[in-house]
């Protein structure tokens, strides 16, 4: 029997590393699709392309999109990236409608493809600020993806997989190592210093911190101590 074909989004961070091993772990054909939209932090592009390697993937599918034209987030904008911790709220890191619009794209490409399955490594433990990566939104867009396309009104119901949603940083990395995921490929600071973590973002603290709480190494070379 052949694998069932998946489009799975792969950042280049920590959680879309883990979620593309789950992927393949439960058997799928996996098409990674991943995005330059004007991120300052596009070192990512590159640990995309080597998790994939890494995972014997097909080089992600690049797709380009100028939210840097929309703004609205220190990652798309002249926005200073915070340096003082995680606080209260949704933080200017928030990127308007990035996940709405990566899901619709992703759904474009499986329905051309031929996959009913889309992973995503969405997560509302430790970064439950981002109103995209709440599984109010994950159902949300499952039920407009079967409304809105053929596949879904002929039948062929389209899933949107969040596999990572209600785990802490910690297991998400305990879950990834057991599967052999090889974080120091991994990128995950918003802000890097010459490629380098700044060691400061959010992004860089969770990590860390989550590394930490999991009792294993953390590989990442910080440019800056917290």
């Amino acid at each position: 029997m052949d694998a069932k074909p998946a489009i799975v989004l792969v950042s280049g961070g920590l959680d879309s590393a883990t979620v593309l091993a789950l992927a393949l772990a439960d058997g799928y054909a996996v098409q990674a699709l991943t995005f330059d939209y004007g991120q300052r932090h596009d070192v990512e592009l590159q640990a995309a392309a080597a998790v994939c390697a890494a995972m014997r993937v097909a080089p992600p599918r690049v797709i380009r999109l100028d939210l840097r034209a929309i703004g609205g987030s220190a990652l798309t904008a002249d926005i200073d990236v915070p340096k003082e911790g995680v606080g209260e709220g949704i933080p200017v890191t928030y990127v308007p409608a990035r996940n709405t619009l990566f899901l619709s794209y992703a759904l474009a490409v499986a329905e051309v493809s031929g996959a009913h399955d889309i992973f995503i490594g969405v997560n509302a433990v430790d970064y439950s600020g981002y109103p995209d990566c709440r599984p109010a939104f994950i159902s949300a867009f499952e039920k407009l993806a079967n409304l809105a396309t053929r596949e879904g009104i002929e039948g062929r119901a389209i899933r949107i997989h969040a596999p990572l949603i209600s785990l802490t940083k910690a297991e998400i990395i305990r879950k990834g190592t057991a599967l052999g995921v090889d974080y120091s490929l991994t990128h995950s600071c918003y802000d890097p210093i010459n490629g380098l973590a700044c060691g400061r973002c959010d992004s860089c603290r969770l990590r860390r911190q989550g590394f930490e709480q999991a009792g294993i190494k953390d590989p990442t070379h910080y440019g800056v101590s917290a």
